[in-house]
């Protein structure tokens, strides 16, 4: 396996968290007391047990490198994510940022901001 880096993200019930990725196509991979992990293909994301979290103020976060944002897209209008720029947890369309890339935004019921980046084609 080639390496690769997973975000350690925030939960106040890993319940909760399992049950909001899943229409987003996320399964449980591994589940502890103290630790879960969530798959889909190639993302992991891991999360750690954090109660106290007031999403409103949770400044977590990462950024996740899609093959086919509009698929990801899709999954979250299918799972009735709110599309708003407000409000957790929500959902904010793409659109060309100035660096070029086309971003959405996808923020959990915890608070924690995905941002979903369409990877770009490789040079040649």
């Amino acid at each position: 396996m080639a390496d690769f880096a997973t975000p350690n993200l925030p939960s106040r019930s890993f319940d909760a968290t399992a049950a909001f990725y899943a229409p987003l196509g996320f399964a449980q991979h591994f589940r502890s007391d103290h630790w879960m992990i969530l798959r889909r293909g190639a993302i992991w994301l891991e999360f750690f047990p954090h109660p106290a979290l007031d999403p409103r103020e949770s400044h977590f976060g990462c950024c996740l490198r899609l093959d086919d944002l509009a698929a990801t897209v899709a999954q979250c209008r299918a799972a009735g994510v709110p599309e708003n720029p407000h409000g957790i947890p929500r959902f904010v369309a793409p659109r060309r940022e100035p660096s070029g890339l086309e971003i959405a935004y996808l923020v959990d019921a915890d608070g924690t901001l995905l941002r979903l980046v369409q990877t770009p084609p490789e040079s040649a």
